[in-house]
């Protein structure tokens, strides 16, 4: 009789542990969760995304963000300990009425950054790249906060980082609710 390990038994419970970095490794590994989830036959009613990140790469993060916002089955989320940058992303794009956090975690909302060098017509593209992230970032915080622009970019998107604690995250629509496991 073979044994169940940790990782299996929560997994089996339609719970996911991303607790890292978001890269494009760690981000496959979740999509390939929620894929397989939707591909059951017997689904489950939500799945639980857990979150303590500190951020890392954009666009992997957007690619699980959309797998998620693609999937049949409803991506709840639970925030513990630290969701930064892109760990705050994700945490926001869970299920409407489903973002939790715990009363002891850390946010930092901030504007994204990103290094380059190159040629000149190389640092153009990176521009309209950088623009369209931008861009792409302030509509993600419209739609999962329904905070208008203005506020998004004077209160959680101004020059300087922003640390929030969940009771303040709560106010400003980042989370739905705020409790203990």
């Amino acid at each position: 009789m073979s044994q169940q390990g940790p990782t299996d038994v929560v997994r089996d419970n339609g719970i996911y542990l991303l607790m890292e970095d978001i890269t494009v490794k760690s981000c496959r590994e979740a999509i390939h969760w929620i894929l397989e989830e939707n591909l059951k036959e017997k689904k489950k009613p939500f799945l639980q995304l857990m979150i303590n990140s500190p951020g890392g790469d954009v666009s992997a993060c957007f690619s699980l963000v959309d797998a998620m916002k693609g999937s049949k089955i409803p991506v709840r989320t639970i925030g513990l300990g630290l969701i930064a940058s892109c760990g705050l992303l994700l945490f926001i794009a869970g299920e409407k009425g489903h973002r939790i956090l715990t009363p002891n975690t850390s946010i930092l909302s901030h504007q994204w950054s990103w290094g380059s060098s190159g040629k000149e017509h190389e640092l153009f593209a990176t521009v309209k790249e950088f623009q369209l992230t931008s861009k792409r970032l302030l509509e993600h915080y419209k739609k999962c906060t329904g905070l208008p622009e203005k506020t998004i970019r004077e209160i959680l998107l101004p020059p300087q980082d922003v640390w929030l604690d969940s009771k303040e995250a709560l106010k400003y629509k980042l989370c739905d609710r705020v409790k203990d496991l």
